[in-house]
């Protein structure tokens, strides 16, 4: 009559997350990319661990996407100078290794790119951070110096 307790579930899950991206800052949108590609890979491992070789192929396509299609196209190469060509770059890498990942059931090229993601994420939130901490504004002027009175 009102559905599975799964189909409830899942449609919150939705609701939550589409809330969380609408009020999202750019910044948060990307450690979210972060975050979804790093499930993805721990997924992966899991299924591979289970033997469940289409879903952890659906976990292994589902990373790659999140990072061509979220990180490698979010990347403003013109702005971003060297570090946006060396961050295409590697990204490119870790989609690279993930297409082997998959058809070799490697986890260690899974942890590879794992861990490679999980440290740009931890970088990304460390700039995050530092960013949303407001600014003391310096002074324009120095200050005048007090006039002595004489008596």
């Amino acid at each position: 009559m009102f559905g599975t307790m799964k189909r409830g579930v899942n449609a919150y899950h939705n609701v939550s997350i589409e809330t969380g991206i609408a009020s999202a800052s750019p910044h948060k949108l990307i450690v979210m990319l972060y975050d979804g590609a790093l499930v993805a890979l721990l997924g992966a491992k899991t299924n591979i661990a289970a033997g469940n070789i289409a879903a952890k192929g659906s976990a292994i396509s589902k990373a790659i996407s999140i990072i061509d299609n979220g990180l490698r196209a979010s990347l403003d190469k013109d702005a971003g100078g060297e570090i946006a060509a060396n961050l295409d770059a590697l990204y490119d890498y870790m989609s690279r290794r993930l297409l082997h990942a998959n058809l070799k059931n490697d986890v260690t090229v899974i942890d590879e790119v794992h861990g490679l993601l999980a440290d740009l994420r931890g970088a990304w939130v460390e700039i995050g951070d530092k960013v949303q901490q407001p600014q003391v504004a310096a002074p324009t002027a120095m200050p005048k110096a007090p006039t002595l009175v004489s008596a």
